[in-house]
């Protein structure tokens, strides 16, 4: 019999994260008007990729969650190594987009990738295939954090930028 519990938790979460990163992401003129590296992606990719990396990530949650049954310190590290990294996940978008602080989410993103580092190496442990699930999060925040100083490098400085009136 299925426990629904762990997949409704995650699964919620996962959404929580995207829909709130979609509603903190405007792209506006403010945005638009930033110079961007040459290797930048299409906007419209984005929100794809965060889709397919937040359900390979909330897999990963079930997966780890089922592996630890009957372990409530290791259940307790794994949750705290998803909240963790669903806080840093959370305060990126916000920082670039609606305070328009590429700097601040360049510093921001260096916890994001750490929470990420984390997650790989403490759920290895107990599931690899649930940590091979985190790699393409990993990667992928690896290029996003190469972007942002990017755009810090080409941009900058962001001092007194504020958010928008």
């Amino acid at each position: 019999m299925t426990n629904w519990t762990p997949i409704l938790i995650a699964g919620g979460g996962a959404l929580f994260l995207g829909l709130a990163g979609g509603l903190l992401t405007p792209i506006g003129a403010w945005y638009r008007g930033l110079r961007k590296p040459g290797f930048q992606p299409p906007d419209w990719l984005f929100g794809p990729a965060w889709t397919i990396i937040l359900g390979l990530a909330a897999w990963s949650a079930v997966i780890a969650w089922e592996a630890t049954a009957g372990d409530s310190g290791a259940r307790r590290d794994v949750a705290i190594l998803f909240v963790v990294n669903a806080v840093y996940h959370f305060l990126w978008s916000p920082l670039f987009f609606k305070l328009r602080r590429p700097d601040w989410a360049l510093i921001e993103v260096v916890f994001l990738w750490a929470s990420l580092v984390a997650l790989i190496v403490g759920l290895w442990p107990i599931s690899s295939f649930a940590s091979l699930l985190i790699l393409p999060y990993f990667l992928w925040v690896s290029f996003a954090a190469v972007l942002n100083r990017a755009i810090v490098r080409l941009n900058g400085p962001f001092a007194g930028a504020g958010a928008p009136a």
